[in-house]
């Protein structure tokens, strides 16, 4: 298939990153049409091609799939002082060098951001660590141990319960995220009318990362003093806005504003509650929480959770059925927002999640499947086509 220019067209990456914050940031510049060779141990890849089952159709773990398409893979030992030596031709033909090494490896190979700046001034030169590069550049950077401590665990899960973490490698997304936003920065930066035409390094961590996540709960710290705990489903301050039981199962209410609870208590035959002192305003309502939920929840036994699901929405209630993975596809899917695509490679469809991202006039492309373990890499070894930071 042939795909338009994309926005990135002609931005050039070179990825040293492995396990998912990095390729994560990554595969997402790459559907944006940036030119990204992911840089693999030889013999073993990157660890998450080993973190199986389940696997895809043509073997590959689903979770190195997930964050590794419309990549070239080559590999390359740093200790080996030819494979070095061609990892910086490849660094002074790009645009981009994405890293989550230790602080201080890549500088013993001659790969790190005062070496690779020095031949191309230009370079624009993440690095993704787990808690920074001063104090805390010994700690193993894994999603776990930052979600334990952010805090973000201490606010998730059940009030009389242990602690828990989120049901996916949160924080390694958010800080892909700001990857890509510190990465497109400093591009837009160096190549802008009036820039400074030159790289920088740009840094981000997921200890910060998921103290800035935190969000409204961090600045109660912050700002309030407060210190959040865990409140299960429910939110410190609105209400109701947490998980209801029906005739079936359970599902959402995110009821924001007095307003939208009044159209709730019309929906559930009770509009009475809506001019009671306990529940007429938002504060209220969340200061008298432990009796409210069970006058919704008595009413909303009268139906199915889709049946309520259907009411709420016809009346611009916020509600939702909690649905499965599975479930969840199919609703985007009801949607029109196309949340699966397909790649044909040999003769193998490779199912993938859609980029979230949709553009007017240069789409996202999803050129090529997550590639299988590259070939060494070679002395000579250069990007595509023609590239003028090449002396």
């Amino acid at each position: 298939m042939q795909y338009p220019p994309g926005a990135l067209d002609g931005v050039r990456i070179l990825d040293l990153s492995r396990v998912l914050a990095g390729p994560y940031a990554t595969m997402l510049l790459a559907d944006m049409g940036a030119e990204v060779i992911k840089v693999e141990r030889p013999g073993i890849g990157d660890e998450t091609r080993a973190w199986a089952p389940p696997k895809a159709e043509d073997g590959t773990s689903t979770y190195f799939a997930s964050v590794n398409r419309n990549k070239r893979s080559v590999t390359a030992s740093l200790s080996d002082p030819d494979d070095a030596d061609a990892l910086r031709r490849l660094a002074r033909q790009a645009d981009v060098v994405v890293e989550n090494s230790r602080a201080g490896t890549l500088d013993r190979y001659g790969l790190g951001y005062a070496d690779l700046k020095r031949e191309n001034p230009a370079l624009v030169y993440c690095s993704i660590t787990g808690f920074g590069a001063k104090a805390g550049a010994d700690l193993p950077g894994f999603d776990l141990l930052v979600q334990a401590a952010s805090g973000l665990m201490s606010i998730t899960g059940e009030t009389d319960g242990e602690p828990s973490k989120v049901g996916v490698a949160l924080v390694d997304v958010i800080t892909g995220l700001h990857a890509v936003t510190a990465i497109l920065s400093a591009i837009i930066e160096r190549d802008r009318a009036g820039g400074s035409g030159e790289g920088q390094h740009v840094e981000v961590n997921l200890l910060s990362s998921a103290l800035s996540a935190l969000v409204n709960q961090a600045s109660a710290y912050v700002a309030g003093g407060a210190e959040p705990a865990r409140m299960g489903n429910a939110h410190p301050s609105i209400a109701p806005y947490e998980v209801v039981h029906t005739a079936d199962r359970a599902m959402t209410l995110a009821v924001g504003t007095d307003r939208q609870f009044a159209a709730l208590a019309e929906a559930i035959d009770m509009p009475e509650i809506a001019t009671d002192a306990r529940f007429a305003e938002n504060a209220a309502r969340v200061a008298h929480r432990a009796e409210l939920l069970p006058l919704l929840e008595g009413a909303l036994a009268e139906r199915s959770a889709a049946e309520w699901s259907e009411i709420f929405r016809a009346r611009g209630i916020p509600a939702s059925v909690i649905n499965t993975v599975s479930e969840a596809f199919a609703f985007a899917e009801c949607l029109e927002l196309d949340p699966v695509i397909e790649i044909e490679s040999d003769g193998i469809r490779h199912r993938q999640v859609a980029n979230p991202i949709t553009f007017s006039r240069t789409p996202v492309r999803y050129s090529s499947p997550p590639p299988g373990v590259g070939p060494r890499i070679r002395a000579d070894e250069t990007f595509a086509g023609d590239n003028p930071k090449e002396a």
